[in-house]
């Protein structure tokens, strides 16, 4: 499939399957300009080759199927087209997709959980599709740990009526490279809700993207992430309204610390001529605890219609506010708990909003040990 006709935007200009329709970044690029290209090991320019190997493993509700399928499965690639050079890497280059099925009114009755090992041997590349079918509920945890360099695709395909929760880990080794492209594609009356934590790697750039195909989706997508001296963590969002009367919901919040911890945020949502009625906001906010550290944070807005129910976005980056540190040492409490205090409050409020304990739980853990390096 070559070029899309119809833009998506003035940041999404190209959508194409065929790795030939991008040129290699140079970093002068919009899309690019943020990115340390690098430090992507090849994932950009071809030289990654897929040497590697990320292991999936499945802990699947008994209501689920589980397939690997091969690359010319009628469910692989059809609700998405690669908008960047590594996504279209990506699809061109893995061999086997992992393939989750929920049947149509099927509740589960557990998360299932995919743990994603890189072996730390080299690049490799993955493609998930998740398909939710009519009517159905189901929970999905993406667990992601290891080392090496890994470039994928995930599909959410989520049918009419139906509602899938997603809980996406990127807790990778110090030295592993991730690039990933989400994208939820959303029926009539279709409920998404994405939660994203990025704590580990070396870098991590992570694109989540939301279309709908009929009236009445409804998405909420959500992160945190907490960056380290030199980890380059980034997130790209879009949320391309097409179609009437529906909602999206963006709230991504930050802390940083230490010498060249750097985060990206950049939320792009379209709403289209046709798609009057929609209602939707973003937010980041990025907490910066240290010298040294930046945090560089773009939402964009492009309204073609003036018959909307609500569009807004905002973005605040800061450091921690002296007279907060200062009320809770008045009350005997030492400055690192102030501090941790203060840090918890800010990303926990998000954090609570994961229904899912056992892993609310493990990320309120990890941010503790972030906090007390």
């Amino acid at each position: 499939m070559g070029l899309n006709e119809k833009p998506l935007s003035t940041l999404h200009e190209k959508a194409s399957y065929d790795l030939a329709d991008f040129e290699v970044p140079t970093g002068r690029e919009e899309a690019w300009r943020f990115t340390p290209l690098s430090r992507l090991k090849g994932l950009h320019n071809g030289k990654a080759e897929p040497v590697g190997h990320v292991r999936v493993d499945v802990d699947a509700a008994p209501e689920v199927t589980v397939e690997t399928v091969g690359r010319d499965d009628a469910r692989v690639g059809k609700s998405f087209v690669p908008a960047d050079r590594v996504s279209a890497q990506a699809w061109n280059s893995f061999e086997k997709a992992t393939v989750i099925t929920v049947p149509r009114e099927a509740v589960t009755s557990k998360p299932t959980v995919l743990t994603l090992t890189g072996s730390g041997d080299g690049a490799a590349y993955g493609h998930l599709v998740i398909k939710v079918e009519p009517m159905a509920e189901a929970a999905i945890v993406l667990d992601h740990k290891g080392s090496g360099v890994y470039a994928d695709n995930i599909e959410f395909v989520v049918g009419d009526g139906a509602s899938l929760k997603i809980v996406s880990l990127q807790d990778w080794d110090d030295d592993a490279v991730h690039v990933s492209h989400h994208h939820a594609q959303l029926a009539k009356d279709a409920t998404f809700r994405s939660f994203v934590v990025t704590l580990g790697g070396d870098l991590v750039r992570l694109s989540p993207s939301v279309s709908y195909t009929a009236a009445g989706g409804d998405a909420d997508l959500s992160g945190v992430y907490f960056v380290d001296a030199g980890q380059h963590l980034e997130h790209r969002l879009l949320v391309d309204h097409s179609q009437p009367n529906c909602k999206s919901n963006v709230d991504y919040r930050g802390a940083l610390q230490g010498q060249d911890a750097h985060a990206v945020w950049i939320g792009d949502v379209i709403i289209r001529v046709e798609a009057e009625g929609t209602d939707t906001y973003e937010l980041n906010r990025n907490l910066i605890l240290t010298d040294g550290a930046r945090a560089d944070s773009v939402p964009n807005l492009e309204i073609l219609t003036g018959e909307v129910a609500g569009a807004g976005h905002a973005s605040a980056s800061g450091r921690l506010d002296d007279e907060h540190i200062f009320y809770l040492q008045a009350r005997g409490i030492p400055h690192d708990e102030a501090r941790r205090l203060v840090v918890r409050g800010f990303l926990g409020q998000l954090i609570e909003k994961i229904q899912i304990e056992e892993i609310r739980d493990r990320v309120f853990a990890a941010l503790e040990d972030e906090l007390a390096r």
